[in-house]
């Protein structure tokens, strides 16, 4: 899709933007100014132009006031002087290019100094965060600031520099991020919602041990090399516990309901009358889940209850294990817990609807009152156990022989009323959602009903959230997935009250954003894969694997100029391969058309429903003929068609594997294979443009009967009907 504001120099110039009436002179200027699009390209190709409502609510949003004529006026003499006058807060710098580091800064520092001015620039080396110099890396003094000018390369990592001229001196930060990240070596592995893989040990989610023990079985077993996992992200801790991974309270820290009880130290000193009866609570749970849908409400209070017991037997002993993990987590984690306390005494994690004097993290009432400290150091504990879970479960993925290991999936935001809001207001944008415009699987647009942050004051603490958010993902595995991962680019911003077609794109620096999360992966030794599927701009993807970060080629979607599957051979080799995603049915429910009958039932369809049956069975049938053609399916295409077009499952097996079979054909680093498509499953995840219309995010791994297939009989052989031969 188009940037305009980004990549078209002439929108910055366009006095007009089309509301039927025009606006002041300067409005798309300052649109221009801020990232703001005043006009973009749709899926279709077709150029739409934004309203001046949308335009000034998202401006508005941005704490730019463009309400009238003047107000524009005295924003652009704002953004001019600050331009003029102000150093970068950061500078981003990539060893590739084969110029000098003092050249490449000196560069960037001209645009912000009079042109005649003479720059001085001293560099703190390793006084902020670095990796290992470059063994051929000789400081040239001891001194605190050295010239800049002594240096051809920085070791990697962030830098405070001195920046004098003309009597001023002012401090900047130089980050300098790898050329590119190492790509992983060529292996597959599972695709799974870790809470639907239920098992004989887990309470009715499944949890970290049920993480462990399939990274252990598949890498062990069948030479998988990653497990890729949902976001485990921080859930309420009151109910009702939101079901979607993907609209966490918090991004930083992971859900407390992922806890094995029993492999908690603690909970072997309960009363042995104390475990029977979290152990009948717990066959309660188990039973539950096997019989219905999932239910978080009720995994966390028998889990919460258990801990409470724990945690009274615990006490708050001193423990310098305990002590040091608050140290590593700095203070976020105190105000996180902190905002756990409050919401359990207001019995409400969305704290809008708390009083106004708790409303702010930073205030009197909050940071003075000892009763929510006291009872922050229980969420704290649960913390720490979950550190040493998530660190297990990576240790089991690497000691069974995986390259990679867990993969964590990384959510693209947070709700309005979550525990990020309250920490990090300032630095999130108010009165506005983030979303999708119209494309062809959601053609009235998609809002997520999530707070974006404000790219200019993100900068301002050098991206340090997003990059605490990385880390903190990277820490536990070998690798992060981002979800949407346009999210480094550009985000749809939603005015509050408006549909979600009445947006507009909100970009982002997209070089220091690359960077800093490629930063967090060196250092951490990982890999990240870019979920850029739908509506991608252009040069992108090919950002992306400048930067060695993989895209996500999507079976379904890989279609060539003439609409037609594209060829095993031009896939992207710097990708993930999978044949579909969690927002689409498992493979069986997807080539039976389960989804148009769904989004037809939910009043979802755009179209007659013939329309988009037709077109489905036209994919379809491309397929098999591809599949057929490449010796992958021996029954001729003609016979399956009609099988499926009567509704018969006798060829489902088949088309599954040859499916996955043609993705190792292909040169893609990675291969994924849904567990859903390994064990038969039919029903989807979620379905996009729904709450409580589908049970989203509720669904048990289940066969194709729809019973309910534990990670116990996986291991056993007994239910891994549809394993691919997918290993490269």
């Amino acid at each position: 899709m188009g940037w305009d504001v980004a990549d078209d120099k002439s929108v910055a110039g366009d006095k007009s933007v089309a509301d039927g009436k025009g606006v002041a002179d300067g409005l798309s200027e300052l649109a221009a100014a801020h990232g703001v699009a005043t006009r973009y390209s749709d899926w279709r190709g077709h150029e739409v132009r934004v309203s001046r409502a949308t335009v000034v609510a998202v401006l508005g949003a941005l704490g730019v006031d463009a309400s009238s004529p003047g107000a524009v006026r005295r924003e652009l003499a704002r953004h001019r002087e600050r331009r003029d006058s102000r150093l970068p807060t950061i500078i981003v710098r990539r060893p590739r290019d084969g110029r000098r580091a003092a050249d490449r800064v000196l560069d960037v520092l001209r645009r912000h100094v009079p042109a005649s001015s003479e720059l001085e620039v001293g560099v703190d080396v390793g006084a902020l965060e670095v990796l290992a110099p470059p063994r051929d890396f000789v400081p040239p003094s001891e001194q605190r600031f050295q010239p800049l000018d002594g240096f051809d390369e920085l070791p990697l990592g962030w830098h405070r520099l001195r920046v004098r001229w003309d009597g001023r001196e002012a401090f900047t930060r130089l980050l300098v991020a790898p050329a590119a990240l190492r790509p992983p070596p060529r292996t597959w592995g599972f695709t799974a919602q870790l809470y639907s893989v239920l098992s004989r040990g887990s309470w009715g989610l499944g949890d970290l041990r049920d993480l462990a023990d399939l990274a252990d079985w598949s890498g062990r077993e069948l030479g998988a090399g990653f497990v890729l996992v949902n976001p485990m992200h921080a859930t309420e801790p009151v109910p009702p516990v939101g079901p979607s991974p993907y609209a966490p309270m918090s991004r930083r820290f992971a859900s407390p309901i992922y806890l094995r009880v029993e492999d908690m130290p603690e909970y072997a000193a309960l009363p042995p009358e104390e475990r029977e009866r979290f152990a009948d609570l717990a066959a309660g749970l188990r039973l539950r889940a096997r019989e219905g849908t999932l239910d978080r409400d009720a995994v966390w209070t028998v889990k919460k209850a258990a801990f409470e017991a724990m945690y009274r037997l615990r006490g708050d002993r001193p423990d310098p294990a305990f002590d040091d993990f608050r140290k590593r987590e700095r203070g976020a984690i105190e105000r996180f817990a902190t905002w756990c306390a409050i919401s359990e005494e207001q019995g409400t994690a969305d704290w809008r609807r708390w009083p106004p004097h708790l409303r702010n993290a930073g205030g009197r009432a909050v940071v003075e009152d000892a009763a929510y400290h006291a009872r922050a150091r229980f969420y704290e504990w649960l913390l720490w156990r979950l550190d040493e879970q998530l660190t297990a479960a990576q240790r089991a993925a690497k000691d069974a022989g995986m390259p990679i290991g867990v993969v964590h999936d990384l959510a693209v935001g947070v709700p309005h009323g979550s525990a990020d809001a309250w920490m990090f207001g300032g630095a999130l944008a108010s009165g506005v959602s983030v979303g999708a415009p119209p494309d062809e699987f959601n053609q009235r647009g998609q809002d997520w009903g999530l707070r974006p942050w404000r790219p200019g004051d993100p900068a301002t603490e050098d991206y340090r959230l997003l990059r605490a958010t990385a880390a903190a993902a990277l820490r536990y595995g070998g690798g992060i997935r981002l979800d949407h991962a346009m999210q480094v680019s550009r985000l749809w911003w939603i005015p509050e009250g408006a549909s979600a077609a009445e947006g507009t794109y909100v970009r982002h620096d997209r070089d220091a954003l690359l960077a800093c999360m490629t930063w967090e992966a060196e250092r951490h030794g990982g890999m990240i894969v870019g979920e850029d599927l739908g509506t991608v701009e252009p040069g992108l993807r090919d950002a992306l694997a400048d930067r060695g970060v993989l895209g996500t080629s999507l079976l379904w979607f890989e279609l060539g100029a003439d609409g037609r599957p594209k060829p095993a051979e031009r896939w992207r080799e710097l990708s993930l391969a999978t044949v579909g995603t969690h927002d689409m049915p498992p493979i069986t429910g997807f080539v039976h058309g389960d989804h148009i009958a769904l989004r037809d039932r939910l009043g979802l369809l755009t179209r007659a429903r013939a329309d988009e049956e037709a077109d489905h069975r036209r994919r379809i049938a491309d397929w098999l003929d591809v599949l057929y053609a490449e010796g992958l399916l021996t029954p001729a295409p003609e016979e399956v068609r009609r099988a499926l077009e009567d509704g018969s499952d006798a060829y489902d097996e088949q088309i599954v594997t040859a499916l996955h079979d043609y993705l190792t054909r292909t040169p893609a680093r990675l291969i994924g294979v849904s567990l859903a498509d390994a064990v038969g499953e039919r029903r989807t995840q979620n379905q996009p443009g729904t709450t409580d219309e589908y049970p989203n995010w509720r669904i048990p791994l289940a066969g194709a009967d729809g019973v309910p297939v534990l990670l116990d009989d996986l291991r056993d052989g007994a239910a891994l009907r549809l394993f691919s031969r997918a290993s490269p």
